[in-house]
């Protein structure tokens, strides 16, 4: 009989640790973001290297503290992908990172194949948002919008120990 209370205690530890795992990974660290109205959405020019705020609608955000990869947006645009083109910095290498279930609004399986395409087209944002990660504009065809943070090359090689490469700026401490 003890033996089947101290197995069957351990199958109910083990059940709650998982959906507790679950909840942490996918709901607990998650925060909605505000839309501040003015620069939720920025795209770097071609011309100034600066990022600049575009016109956009219907913001929706997500956001973690725990990792700096963690952020997801979705909008809509009016901006045509011609005029993005001639106006701001592709980005060559996005790869969109799936979202939690419930933020329906970014698929990144449609978003990723709509790149590959080319109905989605990619430009950076940001350049070392937060050291090591790029933040990813993507615009579809239909004026949806997708805005992610993408881990760029310094942080690939940084992040994995090895020494800092020529082109990348210097790490912050602790890095």
């Amino acid at each position: 009989m003890t033996g089947k209370l101290l197995a069957g205690l351990i199958v109910i530890t083990a059940l709650v640790a998982g959906v507790a795992m679950y909840y942490l990974q996918v709901y607990a660290y998650y925060d909605e973001v505000s839309a501040n109205g003015t620069d939720d959405v920025m795209i770097t020019s071609l011309s100034s290297g600066v990022p600049e705020s575009i016109v956009y609608d219907n913001f929706q955000a997500i956001d973690s503290d725990s990792s700096p990869i963690r952020y997801r947006a979705c909008f809509t645009t009016g901006h045509s992908q011609a005029m993005l083109t001639e106006t701001y910095k592709p980005y060559a290498k996005a790869e969109p990172l799936v979202a939690p279930g419930w933020f329906g609004c970014f698929d990144a399986k449609e978003l990723g194949h709509a790149l590959e395409n080319g109905t989605a087209l990619a430009f950076l944002g940001q350049a070392n948002f937060h050291y090591g990660i790029d933040r990813i504009v993507a615009v579809m065809d239909d004026g949806r919008g997708f805005v992610w943070n993408q881990i760029n090359h310094c942080g690939e090689v940084v992040f994995n120990g090895e020494p800092v490469p020529a082109d990348c700026p210097t790490p912050p401490k602790g890095y």
